[in-house]
């Protein structure tokens, strides 16, 4: 698994060397009438449709303000809430931000918010995809492939789901998607773990991929996944002491974005700045 995402660093901040322009872009920036023409000749081809305008611009969302979060506050993650630095995590944590600006993109007029939400998401899996097969190091076998992209889709939905219903019940139920969808649901059979044994928790939803009903939970409780994420052994127990904290946290701290979101302009997030819409730390 990545230790660390390395795709935004050198995909969103590649410098282009300065080059000559072309006769084609000279003309257009000295002549209406060819600019004019070019205009009318684009957008003829779709490239200036709503549609266009909102894949273009969900790529720099993703890019800038989603996909980067994961190590911008690596320490929080990492040492507060005891998640390796796993592509399960990095996952997990681009998914909850990807969750808070959707939030705000939905709420974009029609037809935009459909096309902005759709542009993010789309560019968000392009990118999963991306990463499973780099740390395959070789050609990854389509159908491993397919198999991991479904189940990384389910979680998105299940997610999604869990958040968007805890932000209409309130905040005991969002604490509670906070612990099973970042958290890991750690101490979900108890906080007293004998010593030598190991244990997580196992997601129960089910989807296209597991059949619930042919799970066994005791076994699979029992082996490690190699998520890193799982019981906190006798030795450790005392980190449960912090858990409200760490949900209070987490849960002020998806509030706080999703009012400072509601506040911008539709127009700041479909065509401005982004330094007013990236997220700020947890703590």
């Amino acid at each position: 698994m990545l230790a660390r995402s390395t795709l935004p660093r050198a995909l969103y901040h590649h410098r282009i060397p300065p080059h000559e322009k072309s006769w084609l872009t000279r003309k257009v920036e000295t002549s209406p009438t060819a600019l004019k023409v070019f205009t009318h000749l684009t957008n003829a081809l779709g490239y200036g449709s709503p549609k266009q305008v909102a894949g273009r611009r969900g790529f720099v969302l993703y890019g800038h303000v989603c996909a980067v979060k994961p190590d911008q506050d690596a320490a929080f993650w990492q040492q507060e809430c005891s998640l390796p630095p796993t592509f399960q995590s990095w996952f997990t944590i681009t998914n909850l931000h990807i969750w808070l600006l959707t939030v705000r993109l939905r709420s974009l007029p029609p037809p935009h918010g459909k096309f902005y939400t759709q542009a993010l998401v789309d560019h968000f899996f392009i990118d999963i995809e991306d990463r499973i097969r780099a740390r395959a190091r070789i050609r990854a076998p389509d159908r491993l492939v397919t198999r991991q992209m479904k189940i990384f889709k389910e979680q998105w939905a299940g997610m999604g789901l869990a958040f968007d219903l805890a932000l209409v019940q309130g905040d005991m139920d969002m604490a509670g998607a906070v612990w099973r969808n970042l958290l890991g649901a750690r101490g979900a059979r108890g906080i007293s773990l004998p010593a030598g044994e190991f244990r997580r928790s196992v997601n129960l939803v089910g989807g296209e991929v597991v059949n619930v009903a042919k799970v066994d939970i005791e076994a699979e409780e029992a082996r490690d996944d190699g998520s890193g994420v799982y019981d906190f052994p006798p030795e450790e127990s005392e980190r449960y002491v912090h858990y409200p904290e760490l949900m209070l946290d987490i849960v002020g701290y998806v509030r706080r974005e999703l009012v400072r979101l509601e506040a911008i302009k539709d127009k700041q997030i479909m065509s401005g700045s982004l330094e007013g819409i990236k997220f700020g730390k947890v703590r």
